[in-house]
């Protein structure tokens, strides 16, 4: 247990400054303050020491430097147990400085307000986190406050201990200290790296508490801005599972340049469709499985007509993100009070994936491999027509965005069959062709694409029984020539891309 008999003060923000300053006072510990500071403490009547004073500086380059100075950072910092670091104070009239409070510049608050580069820059603190970063490692003998958020604990501390602090009082307090460090350097690196996909960290200090996880019984709480990916214009707060959804909402949509609507449930696509008119491949899109489409998230990387926003109002759904929406459409869709209505904005996503596992995480490059006709071998003697490979390329978009094992069958743009998170390639197979011929969808002359190979034959041989004409596949079995030979003797087209799709 140690007396605190020095405090630093120096704070951005002067909310609940006070009281502090008050209990400082009444308990007999001396307050060193900078500029804004010190105004505030001498104005409430309270006798406190200018940081000028110690280090014989005034403020300067616009206020960039006031407290980097050995005789603040020596008195954070000098070791009160060793006698060498006592003498060395001493010689250099160096203050014993046992707290250290710091609100640091706004700088998340700044970023959000303004474009301004020189605004922004202004508002990177370094004296106030050099001094968050000196107190907390020289914990053992100095009491760190590092943002606002620990007033009441401070206020508490000091109240009911008069003055006293224990050794893990001040390394709570530390910790505490090098969170908010920790988030705010995170901040300024992502503002550094603007653009640069491949620069990707996240901040853990500030969540946002959902309503719960996957579960009612398990807590969720969501890290990030979703502010920089859509706007919510109505419904209400969106879920744990909701950001799942949504997630793979945006990436399976971006694949698209025409006019195409997507229709997910549980992160896959069960309904999509490409059209020249939003209204067609909406009811494109619900005729690939209406009965999935209940309660699903809706997305198109169109703005919502009237006429559209007519039809969706038919059905119950959760959620619809689109890049706008007309004025009437966007009061008929608000007639229901808890539908999520999202406008999605242009947002660079970082290209690292990251997922918790075990004790660790586990990081991965995104898959942005998107195959085109350049990319296809066609390895049988039938060749896939013009028409044929649209499809075969559209249907290789959306098994792309589907759990594993997948398989998605496609015909004229239209998703009319998809196998989802099997565990078999067979099973998904026919849960695609079961699906299609319970909504009465037409397999004749469809296409198929597996997100990987096929081990045997069983999967083409299956599949052309049931009307499919083309296949796509990344290939690379060793019994690939056994899918091949099958294929060329039933006249079935099947071209292979060489990178497969997993999605677990």
């Amino acid at each position: 247990m140690i007396k605190i008999q020095n405090a630093l003060i120096s704070v951005y923000h002067k909310d609940r400054l006070g009281e502090i300053v008050t209990l400082l006072n009444d308990l007999g510990i001396g307050i060193y303050s900078t500029g804004g500071t010190y105004d505030f403490i001498k104005n409430m009547g309270i006798d406190a020491i200018p940081v000028e004073e110690i280090t014989d500086y005034p403020s300067i380059f616009g206020g960039r430097v006031k407290t980097l100075h050995p005789k603040i950072f020596g008195g954070i910092l000098f070791r009160r147990g060793l006698k060498e670091d006592r003498e060395q104070a001493k010689k250099y009239d160096i203050p014993q400085l046992d707290l250290v409070v710091v609100d640091l510049y706004p700088f998340e608050e700044t970023l959000a307000s303004t474009d301004d580069e020189q605004t922004i820059i202004e508002k990177i603190d370094i004296g106030g986190i050099s001094l968050i970063r000196a107190a907390a490692k020289n914990y053992k003998d100095v009491l760190t406050v590092a943002s606002i958020d620990k007033y009441d604990d401070l206020i508490s501390l000091l109240a009911s201990k008069q003055g006293y602090c224990d050794l893990e009082d001040r390394k709570v307090f530390a910790a505490h200290a090098f969170h908010v460090s920790s988030d705010y350097d995170t901040s300024i690196f992502g503002f550094m790296n603007e653009g640069r996909l491949n620069a990707f960290k996240q901040s853990f200090a500030h969540g946002k508490v959902l309503r719960y996880g996957e579960n009612p019984h398990q807590k969720g709480i969501f890290y990030g801005n979703l502010e920089e990916v859509f706007t919510q214009l109505h419904g209400k707060a969106i879920s744990y599972n909701n950001l799942g959804d949504l997630d793979a909402a945006v990436n399976l949509i971006k694949e698209f340049n025409e006019t195409t609507f997507a229709i997910l449930k549980h992160n896959n696509a069960c309904g999509l469709a490409s059209r020249p008119l939003l209204s067609d491949a909406w009811k494109d899109a619900l005729a690939g499985d209406p009965v999935s489409a209940f309660g699903g998230v809706l997305v198109c990387n169109t703005n919502i007509d009237n006429e559209t926003a007519e039809e969706i109002n038919k059905l119950f759904f959760e959620i619809i993100l689109a890049p706008g929406y007309e004025k009437n459409a966007l009061k008929t869709l608000k007639s229901k009070k808890n539908r999520i209505i999202l406008q999605q904005r242009s947002f660079l996503f970082p290209e690292k994936q990251f997922k918790s596992i075990l004790n660790g995480v586990i990081e991965q490059e995104k898959d942005n491999e998107t195959e085109t006709p350049a990319d296809l071998k066609e390895v049988t003697s039938t060749r896939p027509g013009e028409g044929s490979i649209e499809d075969l390329l559209f249907a290789n978009k959306i098994v792309k965005h589907t759990k594993s094992n997948a398989i998605v069958l496609v015909k004229d743009k239209q998703l009319i069959g998809s196998g989802t998170g099997q565990t078999s390639r067979v099973d998904a197979l026919k849960q695609a062709i079961q699906k299609a011929k319970a909504f009465g969808l037409d397999l004749e002359n469809a296409v198929m694409a597996s997100d990987a190979f096929f081990p045997f034959a069983d999967s083409v041989e299956i599949a052309f029984n049931a009307g499919i004409r083309a296949v796509i596949q990344p290939g690379g079995s060793v019994r690939d020539q056994n899918s091949i030979d099958f294929c060329n003797e039933h006249k079935l087209a099947m071209v292979f891309t060489g990178t497969r799709h997993f999605r677990h």
